[in-house]
């Protein structure tokens, strides 16, 4: 179990439960295990596919034979969306990134906290690797596929490509002061 910053981010046990509760009194990131083995991964997928709300597709080919149908389901849930809305509304510069500030473990990653470190932000650190439910909630939650995703003051900022640039031309300066100030 890491702890990153103050938070502890409490999501239902992986896989799902029929048990939705939180408890979030405090806030921190406790990883979950992810199913190894691809027939674990397999039998994951399907037992979250018949409690999820899922929409059912049929997938056709153009002559209209029937190929099977696939479910879409969305990995953002109302407790995890807020969840999120907790994590980033503490703090005023909250990163999701690949890795720690310490050890970021991608190069966009390592960009933007090396951004954040030059203009001597305080900023806490998430690190989604370590819970794949985060991970993918964190994108529909943004509307934003990629990361690190930069939080300030409780909105989404942007990417690494975002912030470099805002960086560049000062926006980011000025975005980070006046929520320092706020």
């Amino acid at each position: 179990m890491s702890s990153v910053g103050t938070f502890q981010l409490l999501l239902p046990p992986f896989p799902s439960s029929s048990s939705s509760s939180f408890t979030n009194t405090t806030l921190s990131l406790r990883p979950l295990p992810f199913p190894t083995s691809p027939l674990q991964r397999h039998a994951h997928l399907n037992r979250s596919l018949q409690h999820s709300d899922a929409i059912s597709l049929q997938q056709r080919s153009k002559s209209g034979r029937n190929f099977g149908s696939f479910r879409c389901f969305s990995a953002l849930s109302p407790e995890l969306k807020t969840t999120i809305d907790k994590v980033i509304t503490s703090e005023k510069v909250v990163l999701f990134m690949k890795g720690s500030k310490d050890f970021p473990q991608c190069g966009f990653s390592h960009t933007v906290v090396q951004i954040l470190k030059s203009l001597n932000v305080h900023f806490e650190t998430i690190n989604i690797l370590e819970n794949e439910l985060l991970r993918q909630g964190l994108k529909e939650y943004s509307s934003w596929p990629t990361f690190p995703q930069l939080y300030i003051d409780g909105e989404f900022f942007g990417g690494c490509d975002i912030t470099v640039e805002a960086y560049k031309s000062g926006e980011l300066q000025e975005v980070l002061e006046k929520a320092m100030c706020s």
